[in-house]
């Protein structure tokens, strides 16, 4: 088997983060409340906030955390009918679940994105709110979806675990929304290893939300950089009122990811430039396809999906195979055992929903690693890889037959 490049390792933390971390590490201070003021996490919170232009953050242990507490914070009531896309992770619909809501799956097309016929005809009056996940960075028709959203008067939550830095019609994701939730995990933009965010501007929610991820007392007070009335308001409302699901994140986290947000912009664009790179390369071949980004897209994609074009099952994943001896880890999302972006893996919803088009999708749709930190050389290797493989599967399954 041939060795490729390295794509699970994250990027090195930045030198910044080695004093703070230390200082944590001497003093043992790593829990959020116990500084008055300006605790990593605070900051992180201020600094994450400004770099998006929303006007509250909260820094949780997970985006599954930051979506669970976002339905909570919304006052969904229990059983509470929640649309989410089919084609996502199963941390999303669990999320639901644990906020003690119903999700209802809308089908998804070949390009990975909501089909906007499926999704008018589920967003009916007993839908209380929708949570749409860019997943993998491919953002839906947003205008049509907050529309359609206004139109029925039900609020709007983004997951957008994989697409900070994306940004649609020139508002960044993740503020489109009533809500917008990030992910610190390895994988992702900016790695703590574990951890995640939401966003909003409105002074319910976020009080509701910091509430509810653990701040007891009056610890809320050192959340926010800049108080107001209407902020003390709306915490003096719900204190005391809302159970405490201790979701925090810690300081430790908040130290490693902080220096990492200054590179953020050189990562989104290096990203992206790799991205677009290995996809024009398997745009040349009549067996794989890359669905183009929509109109008002730009994004910031860390990873790549393709479809294979006219392949059966048998060759498909004879192409897995063929691309993993050439060393490049690549996975059918609907052929391989147990992929928890599967929708029928997610025997915890009960009954299996009968939804066609995703399952067509998922059957062809690929998925590979792409960090921006990748050179020239490697963009080529994986990129031949995959071509080589795909003609191989293609000549290697129809000479058998």
């Amino acid at each position: 088997m041939t060795a490729g490049p390295n794509v699970y390792d994250s990027e090195p933390i930045p030198q910044a983060a080695r004093a703070e971390i230390e200082h944590l590490l001497s003093s043992g201070d790593l829990f959020r409340y116990t500084a008055s003021e300006n605790a990593p996490v605070t900051l992180l919170e201020r600094e994450f906030a400004t770099m998006l232009g929303a006007k509250y953050a909260l820094a949780v242990s997970s985006c599954s955390a930051a979506l669970f507490l976002s339905l909570k914070a919304l006052g969904l009531p229990r059983d509470a009918k929640v649309l989410i896309p089919a084609f996502t992770f199963a941390a999303v619909p669990s999320a639901v679940v644990h906020a003690d809501c119903i999700p209802v799956l809308v089908e998804c097309g070949d390009n990975y994105r909501i089909d906007l016929d499926d999704f008018e005809a589920k967003l009916t009056n007993d839908i209380r709110a929708v949570l749409i996940s860019h997943m993998r960075g491919h953002t839906s028709d947003m205008d049509a979806i907050v529309a359609l959203c206004e139109a029925h008067d039900v609020p709007l939550v983004e997951d957008a675990a994989h697409s900070l830095g994306t940004v649609w019609g020139g508002q960044n994701i993740g503020t489109i929304g009533k809500i917008g939730c990030f992910s610190f995990q390895s994988y992702k933009l900016l790695n703590a290893g574990e951890g995640g965010i939401l966003i909003t501007d409105d002074d319910d929610i976020i009080a509701r939300a910091v509430i509810m991820s653990g701040a007891y007392e009056h610890n809320w007070k050192k959340h926010n950089a800049s108080p107001s009335a209407a902020l003390d308001a709306a915490f003096d409302r719900v204190q005391n009122q809302l159970p405490l699901y201790n979701q925090r994140l810690s300081n430790l986290a908040a130290a490693v990811v902080r220096p990492q947000l200054a590179e953020v912009p050189r990562r989104v664009r290096d990203g992206r430039t790799n991205h677009d790179y290995v996809a024009a390369k398997l745009q040349s071949t009549p067996f794989l396809t890359v669905p183009d980004k929509l109109e008002k897209e730009l994004r910031a994609p860390d990873s790549l999906q393709f479809n294979l074009v006219d392949f059966s099952p048998e060759q498909a994943l004879s192409f897995q195979s063929a691309a993993k001896s050439r060393g490049v880890s690549v996975q059918v999302f609907g052929l391989s055992t147990d992929n928890a972006r599967a929708f029928w893996n997610w025997q915890f919803l009960g009954e299996t929903p009968d939804l066609p088009k995703t399952r067509e999708m998922l059957s062809k749709a690929c998925d590979t690693r792409l960090p921006a930190r990748l050179h020239k050389a490697d963009l080529d290797f994986i990129a031949n890889a995959l071509i080589d493989a795909a003609a191989d599967a293609k000549g290697l399954v129809q000479a058998a037959e």
